[in-house]
């Protein structure tokens, strides 16, 4: 029994029908070709799948399409704006803050979020908030140095 949705994705509104059992991550990548948001642990482990729902970050694979009806969701795809790179973005860029890139959406639009909430962070604050992203590839000193940078230009341009 296929569910009609209609959501905000990257200020662009969705009209869709989902199967009910149909994960927001599979949403996105499968009928909408986002596929910037990336599937890892399918356990909500690992924070490749992260993207901002109503403006909170929220691991994908964890909740229902259906259950973003009526809702804005923002993919590491939706964060630049006018052919720039959104400050978390460009810092991760700036600061080589990725490796293999694998876990980078993820990180980015977690930091964001973070950063958005907690302009003032501390690099064992980033740490402990960072937690639940996982990278394979790096030690996490470039990340952190990208969320830091990332968080003073967000707090620079609002």
């Amino acid at each position: 029994m296929a569910l009609s949705i209609s959501l905000t994705v990257n200020g662009k509104p969705v009209t869709a029908t989902v199967e009910p059992h149909t994960l927001l991550v599979q949403f996105l990548r499968e009928q909408l070709h986002l596929t910037g948001t990336h599937i890892g642990c399918d356990t909500a482990q690992c924070g490749a799948c992260t993207v901002h729902l109503e403006g909170r970050a929220i691991k994908s694979c964890n909740i229902l399409a259906a259950q973003a009806d009526g809702m804005s969701v923002t993919t590491i795809e939706g964060m630049a704006k006018e052919g720039q790179l959104h400050p978390m973005q460009a810092a991760f860029k700036e600061c080589h803050g990725f490796q293999c890139g694998f876990c980078t959406p993820g990180m980015v639009m977690s930091a964001s979020a973070l950063a958005a909430q907690c302009p003032s962070l501390s690099e064992e604050e980033v740490r402990e908030q960072l937690d639940g992203n996982l990278c394979r590839c790096t030690g996490y000193h470039n990340i952190v140095k990208a969320v830091l940078q990332g968080a003073e230009a967000m707090k620079a341009d609002a």
